[in-house]
């Protein structure tokens, strides 16, 4: 039976103390856009590109603070190495399909050498999982198109989440992945900033959910003994918080960290990545190392309610090889917590 897509705090999951921004949203993050390029049209085709944008890449800033974790490097992440070395962003992140990923890079070129017809090197950041379960992904059906689609549609406005962009064809944790986001609003050293996150969710294990264990076969008895395996996920952490390239390190390890919440299973063909960024302005003075605990907080819990989002945004879907994946049932989840006295009042 057809669900309604809900996020987590619609279903009274609530992860952690700290308020969320405007749209719980990446884009809650000042200078942060998000545009999707869906690729559905086939029934063997479920697809996507997701493009995150830093505005303030231009004209007299080229770069933004960056650093990338690799929590297992089974996986293509093109441009990473010079990231980890300058310890600099200077393209927007591009997200899509394994097979897929090569031509997004070109087309991200592309999109670069067109906004900066003097420049000499560029370095596309483009990142992927394995959507192979449910689309044909020897097709390699992304264009150039498609990724300019995503790169010039970019807003601010809350992106799509559950089977949209580069999340169309996931499947994580034994049901429907997708694309999810979160924010949190935090102190640090007594300056507030917000922390933004977005996945695409793509992970094996037993989805969990503030503690308690949702096995496949408990939420869906009757679901066929073989599901879908759910390998990768790649995380987006953006803050406007100013933080070097070493800080944004220390972030994007809690990123992959807060994979564990939600009952990754961390297993050796996963490719598990983080990438975080700082909007803010230049010539602020960088917090202290020892004044991050709360920063920390706001990406566990934003890279968890994301997590949590993109399962429960997505619906079951059908793919390559009459393959189905099954979307979470909502009700039985929250059955489920009820009765582990986890779901907030009122719900």
């Amino acid at each position: 039976m057809h669900q309604p897509s809900r996020r987590a705090r619609d279903l009274g999951v609530v992860v952690g103390s700290l308020p969320t921004g405007p749209h719980n949203a990446i884009t809650d993050v000042g200078g942060v856009l998000v545009g999707h390029t869906t690729v559905d049209g086939d029934a063997s085709l479920r697809t996507g590109v997701t493009a995150i944008v830093p505005v303030g890449l231009g004209p007299g800033r080229w770069t933004r603070p960056a650093a990338v974790f690799t929590g297992n490097g089974h996986g293509k992440l093109t441009g990473s190495t010079q990231v980890d070395e300058l310890g600099v962003l200077e393209s927007p992140i591009v997200l899509t399909a394994t097979l897929s990923v090569f031509r997004a890079a070109d087309a991200l070129l592309s999109y670069l050498m067109d906004r900066r017809p003097d420049g000499l090197s560029f370095n596309p950041l483009v990142g992927e999982v394995n959507d192979g379960y449910l689309s044909d992904i020897r097709r390699r059906p992304i264009t150039e198109e498609h990724v300019l689609a995503a790169l010039r549609g970019a807003s601010a406005a809350p992106p799509a989440e559950g089977c949209a962009g580069a999340g169309t064809g996931t499947t994580a944790l034994g049901f429907k992945g997708g694309t999810g986001t979160s924010s949190r609003m935090v102190r640090v050293a007594g300056r507030a900033g917000t922390v933004g996150a977005l996945v695409q969710s793509n992970v094996g294990g037993v989805l969990t959910v503030l503690g308690v264990p949702l096995p496949v076969a408990e939420l869906i008895p009757d679901a066929p003994p073989v599901t879908p395996p759910g390998n990768s996920c790649m995380i987006v952490v953006a803050t406007d918080l100013p933080l070097d390239a070493r800080q944004l390190g220390r972030l994007a390890r809690r990123a992959v960290f807060a994979m564990g919440r939600v009952g990754a299973a961390f297993s050796g063909g996963s490719g598990d990545y983080a990438i975080a960024f700082s909007t803010a302005r230049p010539g602020q003075a960088v917090i202290p190392d020892g004044d991050l605990d709360p920063a920390f907080t706001a990406v566990l819990d934003a890279v968890e309610e994301a997590l949590l989002n993109s399962l429960f945004m997505a619906v079951t879907t059908s793919g390559a090889g009459g393959r189905i994946s099954h979307a979470v049932p909502h009700r039985a989840v929250m059955r489920r917590l009820a009765a582990a006295g986890r779901l907030a009042p009122g719900e």
